[in-house]
């Protein structure tokens, strides 16, 4: 089984309306107004415009981690954009070009932009327009190509695997991390430990427990939180060099993908789908949290390079 970590990231936390400086000035204002000092009113208010951003000010873009409004096993998340083909597959037909009249140029704005063509080219020009860094896109994406070779039936597609990555650990940025280049997050990942408290099972790592001296409970690891129990099974070494390591996002991304699938599910199929997201996390606003992130990934196209 699968847990989350107990940290969130910004944009999983509720959010309280802050009353701040110019909210509390702009009571003065009318105050001002009402006792007929106009001057106090003016200087007040040149004082609350100083504390008020720009227009102009950069706006996060994050997408909210909003549960769908769905119900369980009555359908899937859209189809996301397609991923480059892996070693093997055919690609996509080329997109042919609009047709012009003999002697007249095509507007700049009606030809096609090249697809791209490689996973990593991909993962760039699609970090431009979501909130994912290019490096997880990469894994993510990689996870997908790899089961369409392994598994083509399954059909797990790369905005469900990222759904997860977002819920479990912003992608391997949770608690301030950034996810490197090589794979990695800039510290290791680990939830909980799973000693029984509210709303917690107990389980308790006898091998570590027996080498302590002391009673040692499991955690879960990762930036898709993968139990040590359940890694033993669908650990995967998504880089090729050899390890399967539940740190690592191309591996537990993988590893993810090769959960979804299990016992033969064919993620197209609804009923399917939702089961295989309950085996990660049984729990109905979490199937409703990666529908909800998968259903908006799905929506974004790749940019222009």
């Amino acid at each position: 089984m699968v847990t989350i970590l107990p940290l969130s990231s910004p944009a999983t936390r509720p959010r309280r309306r802050r009353r701040g400086p110019a909210t509390f000035l702009r009571w003065l204002l009318v105050l001002a107004l009402l006792a007929g000092s106009a001057w106090v009113a003016f200087r007040v208010l040149d004082f609350v415009d100083s504390f008020t951003p720009s227009r102009g000010a950069p706006v996060s873009t994050r997408i909210p981690i909003d549960p769908a409004d769905v119900e369980p096993r009555s359908a899937v998340p859209a189809a996301p954009v397609a991923v480059p083909p892996g070693p093997g597959e055919e690609g996509a037909p080329p997109v042919a070009p609009p047709e012009v009249e003999e002697g007249t140029a095509p507007p700049e704005s009606s030809a096609p932009h090249p697809p791209p063509t490689t996973v990593e080219e991909w993962a760039e020009r699609m970090a431009t327009v979501l909130d994912v860094p290019a490096r997880a896109l990469r894994a993510y994406a990689a996870a997908e190509v790899r089961m369409r070779a392994e598994l083509p039936a399954c059909g797990v597609r790369w905005s469900t695997v990222a759904a997860i990555g977002r819920i479990e650990s912003d992608h391997g940025q949770i608690g301030g991390r950034t996810l490197e280049e090589d794979g990695l997050p800039s510290e290791p990942i680990y939830g909980v430990p799973l000693d029984g408290g509210p709303g917690i099972r107990e389980m308790i790592d006898e091998e570590a427990s027996a080498e302590a001296g002391e009673t040692v409970y499991v955690r879960a690891e990762g930036p898709m939180q993968f139990l040590p129990s359940t890694w033993d099974i669908w650990g995967a070494d998504g880089n090729g060099d050899g390890v399967a390591d539940p740190q690592h996002i191309d591996d537990a991304a993988l590893g993810t993908a090769r959960y979804l699938c299990s016992a033969g599910a064919d993620m197209d199929d609804p009923t399917d789908w939702w089961n295989s997201v309950f085996a990660y996390n049984n729990s109905l606003d979490y199937g409703q949290r990666v529908f909800g992130l998968a259903e908006r990934y799905a929506t974004v196209e790749v940019p222009a390079p």
